[in-house]
């Protein structure tokens, strides 16, 4: 049976990046079309006509929304390489350590860079004791999803992400002292060439930290 994939993203995007992760670790073939969000082509906005945003996977001309329904849905759809533990009880917990990561850690992120102060130093604080639910998971494992990278590994790819910002700017809320097992996997995940191909370019990343600053909450998802 014929398979055609699109995936509409935007390059600064970590939501469309781990989406590009999924579908590369699964190694599925797929056109990608970059979106400029101020200037959404009809084929987002008629695929994603409530939401407007990216990314969008387009399987067959049936449309998927939101990154982690979009893993979800590649993972059922496509058996290989598997990203969901098998055992309904470790499934439960991947999923519900990757909403932590969108619902909690991702909007005290977005908190950073708006405050000042003592407000600054309390959002670190939150961000420092979020950080750490997370290294206890990793307790006793080479990665979230165990002796392999899952479900859990791609949506807190932005753990890599906040590294990067933090080598750009100066401003670490990630330390080696305070998060050891969290960096270790960030080493880990770093030496693997397809986690690689879905990072920020090098020569792009001041300009994406700039973009990521302005950017609308509503640009992905």
């Amino acid at each position: 049976m014929g398979e055609e994939v699109k995936l509409h993203g935007m390059w600064a995007s970590p939501f469309s990046r781990r989406v590009e992760l999924a579908l590369k670790l699964k190694a599925i073939p797929y056109q990608y079309i970059e979106e400029d969000l101020s200037n959404k082509t009809p084929s987002l906005l008629r695929y994603n006509p409530v939401h407007k945003k990216v990314p969008v996977l387009v399987h067959n001309d049936k449309p998927v929304t939101e990154s982690m329904v979009i893993i979800e849905y590649m993972d059922e759809t496509w058996e290989n390489n598997p990203f969901l533990p098998r055992d309904p009880y470790e499934r439960a917990m991947a999923r519900f350590y990757a909403k932590f990561i969108d619902d909690k850690l991702l909007p005290t992120l977005a908190k950073l860079g708006q405050t000042a102060g003592k407000e600054k130093e309390e959002t670190i604080e939150e961000i420092h004791e979020q950080l750490k639910v997370l290294e206890d998971e990793l307790k006793g494992k080479q990665f979230f999803g165990g002796q392999r990278i899952g479900y859990l590994d791609i949506v807190a790819m932005i753990l890599v992400w906040l590294h990067l910002t933090g080598s750009i700017t100066g401003q670490k809320v990630l330390s080696t002292e305070k998060f050891p097992l969290i960096y270790e996997w960030i080493e880990r995940v770093m030496k693997m060439e397809v986690v690689n191909e879905c990072l920020i370019p090098e020569e792009k990343r001041q300009d994406w930290i700039q973009l990521a600053q302005r950017a609308p909450k509503s640009a992905s998802n």
